[in-house]
């Protein structure tokens, strides 16, 4: 193992450490991969991670790396952007165990919290009592308070509240040395030649410190300065855990406004914008954010205008709060102006400000951006100027970025389409660096105005500050510690700025892979390279209709986040500290439990995609290798029940998988869950029923006849493996709806056509041979690819579009009632055969069912069914389809009430693959079950899924209905099917 300074290897360094504390020591390779890197653009490897479980930890661990000579690093949720919470040595994890909020006094506005709460669980707590924590950065679902104090964070609502120093009383920490002390005001806590070093250089202290109201650069020295109180607890926020540890915080809580409303101001650019900011300040708001509209996926809900200033206000109700915002509006110069006063409203329209942390990492065109120069900050009235300069040096170097951030306070974060990957690239990186830091200073400003220096900034904090006062920061911290052992490299004495760049890591060359990535020009590394640790994956909770991420919030580690995936994808890549590339057992242990619910690639800002980076993973880590036999088992589901289909034997299965000892032995086998239940095949396959159903019904010429409403656009039916086996009353309800909407159906062919027509499957095929291979049916191939059989995926899929090139020489949408299966057609198989433009044209003519009513039968009126609806939005749909037209077509039939986000838990062969079934049932006991248990009473139970269907059953003993299950039962009704029923056999529900 490596050689520590005093000659000791990392075991022996592991050895002592798990000796010396209670807590959580790694030091594997899982380990250390998941904190190589923050938020920024900086990688290091560290030796070991410890998740202390107290203070005492804090001090054993502290005590035995001063021994060795060893770094320590703290680190909260991981979200910094200048590269502070990475670190060689040791870093101390505060998320695991040191995360409670201990007390909260409401009298006193006060809570006592442990450096790894997450600031929106203190905002729960303090809300019933009408209290709230003043800063929030837009990572409020992630950051923890630690995080916050050693940034010293601030937030949107920094213009009416402050920065976290503003709201900290009191400091419990940890030195290098073994000293636990109390910070406070009054020099309280101040270590050793600390307040002499201060009142040496008191002129350089009231002289030396810009002053502005986001000056976060640097050690705060200022204040402790006599005249503001000496507070030492102060002037440690924003060391970024070079100077001590801390373990627990006293901090203040203000009130917070009873009834909020958010005016929105149209501006023709972002300059203009920012020139406005200042004004609006003696108005008292609570915000005052910009942004552009190239961070505006669209425009639809803002005002006229190419930037928005975002302005909330508050008050004691609703029509204060209104009033204020209107009094915001007549004094501001705007080209257009909105006032939002419902809470939906104002969340939606915030949640596009909060995503820009992500979304700015990606330029219009697709291509990256990176942070560096993430929240300089300039004095308010100053804003304007330093925005026409900041674009005029961004143009003179050849870049772009797009400027958003906290205009009222002067504080501007940006993406820059820095080349990281080249040398040429990171020079001109190095060169913009230093010219920005001359502009930022020549305006007044700091170098950080929210983020930290860390070591992004520090190198170049003597053009702001002069070298005697760097001089002095680096004395302060030799007060603090003297060994140099916390968090070297940052703030003093810091690493260059173009070192430990964490791309420099990866291959060159394009790694070769079956998916086309074409977002990511094909490149593997790039869409690894997505991740840029904004951790929005790992908030504990979601709201509306958010998937992301089911497996972390029921594992709560952060190897089951998305940025822990793509964080060890990331090292496996790089292979200095995961060394086995595609046969890692850390990546494929961590990918185990990703569900493949695709939340990822609509929830997270950046458009990871960690459901096909896990199939890409899964492909080649078991290529020539036995699988797991539920690969065998589920990932080969469709040709088992076809063959169950061919035999006649649905009856035997069922019959046979009901006797306890034989399905014990089919489940152990096969990899299945035991607290599974087997789900029962159809006895009549759903085709078998179209084909009989038609077969009653013959026309005159002695072809299939219509219906009588069928003179209507032609729409075909895709018989999904599920639909087609195990729920073909979705499938025979469907068609009923169809076609009462006027639409004439038709299945695909099942046989390979040299040209059209399209009609029910069974035309006889011009092609001789076909006649000798058989029968085939389409396959969207998600059981293959969700278990990383991509060879015999690509197989499937090429038999498919054989199949389907009839289809796709009409304008014929595809129906397709299954919305994984929508989803792997549109998302999954133009990826996969990326070389067959067949693949493409068959995904843009995918439709769900609510969407082919919407347009193919717009005048059509669903039945009118009154009653309220429960269940959970698909993760698939959610995440590739949308439900836009699911919504507008429950409110058309009168289904009122919203369905749940999150994941199911079943996910397909998920839940039912061994040793997946308490993660699997946590997921559904998030939102799905709730939902359930909580809804009124005469409630329909929507599930479009499958899975969500199977999982309704297995958990709470529920039937969840397909839409077109619940129209059509309202049609037979009402007879609006034009004809009598055509009753379902015993079972075909499945």
């Amino acid at each position: 193992m490596t050689d520590l300074p005093h000659g000791r290897d990392l075991t022996a360094l592991e050895g002592e450490l798990r000796a010396a504390v209670r807590g959580d020591v790694g030091f594997g390779a899982l380990d250390r991969a998941l904190v190589t890197m923050d938020a920024s653009n900086y990688r290091r490897v560290p030796y070991g991670v410890v998740a202390p479980v107290d203070a005492d930890d804090v001090a054993a661990v502290l005590e035995v790396c001063r021994r060795q000579g060893v770094p320590v690093v703290p680190r909260g949720g991981g979200t910094s952007i200048a590269g502070q919470a990475t670190g060689t040595g040791v870093v101390l994890d505060f998320t695991r165990h040191m995360n409670r909020l201990l007390a909260l006094d409401p009298g006193a506005r006060t809570a006592v919290v442990q450096p790894g709460l997450v600031l929106d669980r203190l905002q729960e707590a303090a809300a019933p009592h009408g209290l709230r924590f003043g800063p929030d950065p837009s990572t409020h679902s992630r950051c923890t308070l630690g995080g916050m104090i050693g940034n010293n964070s601030c937030g949107s609502h920094s213009v009416a509240w402050g920065t976290t120093a503003d709201s900290v009383r009191e400091l419990d920490v940890g030195t290098a040395r073994g000293e636990r002390l109390r910070l406070g005001r009054d020099w309280a806590g101040a270590p050793d030649g600390l307040r002499a070093l201060v009142e040496g250089d008191l002129a350089r202290l009231r002289t030396g410190f810009p002053e502005l109201p986001r000056r976060i650069s640097g050690y705060a020295l200022d204040a402790l300065l006599p005249e503001r109180g000496a507070d030492v607890a102060r002037s440690f926020c924003g060391s970024e855990g070079t100077l001590g540890v801390l373990t627990e915080a006293v901090v203040r809580l203000v009130e917070a406004p009873r009834a909020r409303a958010l005016a929105v101001l149209g501006y023709a650019d972002e300059s203009a914008a920012a020139e406005a900011a200042a004004g609006l300040l003696p108005l008292s708001p609570l915000t005052v954010e910009g942004m552009a509209a190239d961070l505006v996926p669209s425009a639809a809900a803002l005002p006229r205008g190419g930037a928005w200033l975002f302005v909330e206000t508050g008050g004691e109700s609703a029509a204060e709060a209104r009033a204020r915002a209107e009094a915001i509006v007549r004094a501001a110069d705007v080209l257009d102006a909105l006032v939002v006063t419902d809470a939906a409203g104002q969340r939606a329209l915030w949640r596009i400000r909060e995503d820009a942390s992500g979304t700015a990492t990606r330029m219009p065109d697709g291509s990256e951006a990176w942070p560096g120069w993430e929240d300089c900050a300039v004095p308010p009235a100053r804003l304007g100027a330093y925005l026409r300069d900041f674009r005029a040096l961004l143009a003179a170097h050849g870049l772009r970025g797009t400027p958003y951030g906290h205009f009222g306070d002067g504080c501007i974060h940006v993406r820059i389409d820095f080349d990281l990957l080249t040398e040429g690239g990171v020079a001109r990186f190095r060169r913009f660096s230093e010219e920005l830091a001359e502009l930022v200073v020549a305006h007044g400003g700091s170098l950080s105005g929210e983020h930290g220096d860390g070591q992004a900034r520090a190198e170049l904090l003597p053009r702001m500050y002069g070298a005697e006062t760097v001089r002095l920061f680096e004395r302060v911290k030799g007060v603090w510690d003297p060994d140099d052992l916390l968090n070297p490299g940052m703030l003093v004495r810091p690493a260059p700025l173009d070192t430990g760049l964490r791309f420099s890591v990866l291959p060159r060359e394009p790694v070769d892979v079956a998916f086309g990535y074409p977002a990511d020009g094909g490149d593997f590394s790039a869409a690894v390279r997505r991740c840029v640790g904004v951790a929005k994956c790992r908030t504990t909770s979601v709201s509306g209709s958010a998937v992301m991420c089911p497996s972390f919030r029921a594992t709560g580690a952060e190897e089951h986040s998305t940025r822990g995936r793509a964080r060890l994808l990331h090292e496996m890549l790089a292979g200095e500290v995961v060394t086995d590339g595609w046969r890692s057992a850390e990546v494929r242990d961590a990918l185990d439990l990703c569900l493949s619910c695709k939340g990822c690639r609509s929830d997270c800002p950046v458009g990871v995609d960690m459901a096909t980076y896990k199939a890409e993973f899964l492909h080649h880590h078991y290529a020539g290798r036995r699988r797991p036999a539920a690969h065998y088992a589920m990932g080969w589901l469709p040709v088992w029940l076809r063959a169950v289909a061919r035999t006649r034997t649905a009856w035997l299965v069922n019959a046979l998988s009901r006797l306890r000892p034989l399905a014990w032995v089919a489940k152990r086998l096969g990899g299945i869950a035991p607290e599974r239940e087997i789900p029962r095949v159809a006895s009549r396959t759903f085709s078998r029923w179209w084909e009989q159903r038609r077969a009653h019904r013959p026309s005159g010429d002695g072809q299939p006849a219509q219906r009588p409403s069928a003179g209507g656009d032609l729409v075909v039916l895709w018989p999904d493996t599920f639909t087609e086996h195990l729920s073909p009353s979705v499938g025979q309800a469907a068609v009923r709806v169809l076609e009462a909407a006027g639409l004439r159906v038709a299945l695909p062919p099942t046989v390979r056509l040299e040209k059209p027509p399209v009609g029910d499957g069974r035309t006889v095929a011009l092609d001789p041979l076909s006649l000798l291979r058989g029968r085939g049916r389409v396959c969207c191939g998600l059981t293959y690819v969700s278990t990383g059989q991509l060879d015999r995926a690509r197989a499937v899929l090429r038999r498919t579009l054989d199949l389907m090139e009839p289809v796709l020489e009409t304008d014929a949408p595809v129906v397709v009632l299954e919305p994984s299966c929508a989803a792997a057609l549109r998302a999954d198989v133009p990826e996969l055969l990326h070389d067959d433009p067949r693949a493409a044209r068959l995904a843009a003519k995918v439709l769900t069912f609510a969407e082919t009513l919407e347009r193919h039968a717009p005048g059509w009126t669903p039945p009118r069914l009154d009653r309220p609806v429960a269940g959970q939005t698909h993760c698939h749909q959610h995440a590739v389809l949308g439900d836009a037209a699911d919504r507008r077509l429950r409110r058309a039939a009168r289904l009122s009430g919203e369905l749940s986000g999150g994941c199911c838990g079943l996910a397909g062969d998920f839940g039912f693959e061994k040793g997946h079934y308490e993660v699997s049932a946590a997921c559904a006991e998030e939102q799905l079950l709730p939902s359930v248990r909580n809804a009124p009473d005469g409630a329909v139970v929507l599930a479009d899924g499958f899975s969500c269907r199977t999982q309704l059953e297995h958990l709470a003993g529920v039937r969840g209905r397909h839409l077109a299950e619940v129209l059509s039962a309202a049609l037979e009704e009402v007879g609006g099917d034009g004809e009598p029923a055509v009753r379902d056999e015993p079972g075909d529900g499945g």
